[in-house]
Parts: C-alpha cells; structure tokens; sequence
C-alpha cells in the first residue's frame, strides 16, 4: 500500500502552488471579479499564467503536452486554489472534461482536445446535472440518430463555466444508453445562460432544441460512455474534496489568529477555555480530513478497486468538516463575521457551493453506504 505522504516533486508542486495563489490570486482578486461583476468571471491573465506553470495539463498524458501528473499533483493545487479563493476553469476543463476525453474519446479525439486543453487554447465544460441537486441517474435528455449525427433536446442546469467554454460535453440518453456528445457553443440550436453562483463563481443554464451533432463528436462507444462518467466525476470530486480542505483550513488558521487578537473583557479571546475546545475540536476533523483526501488520491491515482468507495467517503467527510469550520468560523468572528468587512463569509459561500457540486454529503455518504453493501 502506497504511503499516505507527499513524494519529493508532489510536494515541489504544492509549494509551487502555494506561492502562485497567494501572490497571483489571492483572496482579494475574487472580490474584484464580484464587484466589477466580470462577464468572463475568472482573469484570462491568470488562467494563461496558470497554463505556464503546467497546471492546466496536471491530469493528461505527456503526449499531449500534459505532466500526467495524476490525481495526488493536483489536488495540491486545488487544496491551494481553495486557500486563496482562486477563479480559474482548471475544474471544468482540465479536471471534468480532461479526464472525460482521456478515458472515452478516441485517438483522434484525444488529439485535438487535450493538447488545446493542456495549451489553454480550449476550455471545455461538462453539462450533466438536469436538476437543482446532483442526479447522475436521471438524464432525460436525448439524444436522436438523424442520418449519419445526432438531434440533442433537453436541459442542464449548474454548467461549471459553461458561458465561457469553447465547447460543451452533453450527457445525453440515446437508444443504445448514455453518450458523450460534444457541441460547439455556436451551435444552433442551442442557448446558453450565465448564472453567478452564491460565491461569486460562474454556473450556466444550458438548452438544447435540436441541436445537431455529427456522429465523430460521440465521444468513445456507447459502453463506454456511462464508465467513463462515473470515473471522471470520481476524479473531480476528489479534486473538490481538496479544495474544500484548503478552504476549511484557511478558514480555520484565519479564525485562529482572530481570537488571538480580539478582546473582551480585557483579554484575548483565544484564552477561554471554551473556544480552545472547539478550535481543537475543528483541528482535529481537519486532520482527519487531510488523511482521508489524501487516501482517496493516492487509490485514483493506483486504480484501487475501492478508489469510487474512497472518493465518496473524502467528500461526504470535507463537506462535513467544511460546514463545521466555516460556520464556526461565523460565529467566532462575532457580529463582524457576517459582514463583508471580513473574507470569512467568503469562504463559508464558496465552501457551501463546492459541497452541492457532484453530489453533497447525503449524496455520498448514501453512496458510500450502498458500495459497501448496506
């Protein structure tokens, strides 16, 4: 069983990482993109000089201009993103949608994606969910032979930075089971809404009427279609699940250092007993988490039997710690806590919009149940 540690250039990567967030896009770059209300909602800048340091190519094989640096690489870079706040579509793109084209598109396919993915040329988006909650089950959009392509009609709500991608995926129902069907954001037939998130992040309201696709955008065979889903949502809730731990312990180190400075009665705040115990209870289940994120990484990156079982407990066991941290976080902060003075609230909307994105802690915790037989 491979060690629950970081190797020597894993954690290269995490430094690396550190410092690029917190100097290029720390905290205070997301409240520019809100109150300007930015009609791209990350910083194209950013996004290229992230392409630089290789993050965009973190999860695709070095043939195609990757690192093939695996799951474990970069979650260190989402637990960094999530401790600075950092906009970027690294999620949509080179996590959902790299991982997607990897295991189900062809050679060809591959090809022409994830070289222009890696390179930051293309942004890509997954348009799943059809619901207001995760429901990888209940896709009613369809997907009808015509001729030698494909008619797609339907809905998807909560697309990841779906105004600005270049091209969508759409799962989509055919006769012969779940398709991959990549459409062009021109396409017609098809409209596209900008949503702004809660935390300040970008989302799309997707409608499909007929949009016409040739039968070379399916990704990869039918059989392979619904695997292949399943697999790469599992790689990018790991992802989510590091970041929700660098928001929980930015959050946590954030509060920590507050009641090392606020007085009442004469006296830090941090000295009462009381608010000891329920910081050393929140740095507990935060060293829980770091093991449990770590493992489900490390079983992605093996191909371990039990890596979707993993996955599953990690997020179920972030979004738990990350409602507990930021909304203690809140409450140590007082009053000021809620205002916009502070940037902890930022961090509590941001935690909660990453726990409902592919599936919240019911949702896993009721799939971990049900992969271990209960």
């Amino acid at each position: 069983m491979p060690a629950l540690v970081l190797n020597d250039e894993q954690q290269m990567l995490k430094d690396a990482a550190k410092r690029f967030f917190s100097e290029s896009a720390p905290v205070s770059q997301l409240r520019s993109l809100r109150d300007t209300r930015d009609a791209t909602g990350f910083s194209r800048d950013l996004w290229q000089a992230m392409v630089e340091m290789g993050f965009a190519g973190t999860l695709i094989d070095e043939k195609f201009g990757g690192s093939a640096f695996g799951s474990v690489g970069m979650g260190q870079v989402f637990e960094q993103a999530g401790r600075n706040l950092s906009a970027s579509p690294l999620f949509s793109s080179g996590v959902l949608c790299a991982t997607l084209v990897a295991l189900a598109g062809s050679e060809q396919q591959k090809a022409e994606l994830l070289g222009g993915i890696a390179s930051g040329e293309l942004l890509l988006a997954l348009a799943l969910d059809e619901s207001p909650r995760h429901a990888p089950a209940a896709i009613e959009t369809r997907a009808e032979a015509d001729g030698d392509g494909y008619r797609l009609t339907g809905s998807k709500r909560f697309v990841v930075d779906g105004h600005v991608a270049d091209r969508l995926i759409v799962v989509a129902r055919s006769d012969d089971g779940v398709g991959l069907f990549l459409v062009s954001s021109g396409a017609e037939g098809l409209s596209i809404e900008r949503t702004i998130m809660a935390d300040s992040r970008n989302a799309a309201t997707v409608q499909l009427r007929g949009v016409r696709v040739a039968a070379t955008d399916r990704l990869g065979t039918a059989q392979a279609g619904q695997a292949a889903l399943e697999q790469a949502v599992d790689v990018a809730n790991g992802q989510l699940a590091a970041e929700l731990l660098g928001i929980s312990i930015e959050a946590f180190e954030r509060t920590v250092a507050y009641m090392q400075e606020r007085k009442q009665f004469g006296v830090v705040i941090g000295s009462f007993q009381a608010l000891q115990h329920r910081a050393a209870h929140m740095f507990s289940e935060l060293e829980l988490v770091k093991s449990v994120v770590l493992k489900a990484l490390v079983a992605l990156d093996g191909g371990d039997t039990d890596a979707a079982l993993l996955v599953s407990l990690a997020k179920a066991k972030a979004c738990e710690v990350a409602e507990l941290v930021t909304n203690e976080a809140i409450q140590l902060h007082g009053g000021m806590g809620m205002t916009d003075e502070f940037d902890i609230g930022l961090f509590i909307k941001r935690a909660r919009v990453v726990q409902q994105l592919l599936g919240d802690y019911r949702y896993h915790a009721d799939r971990f149940a049900r992969l271990r037989g209960y």
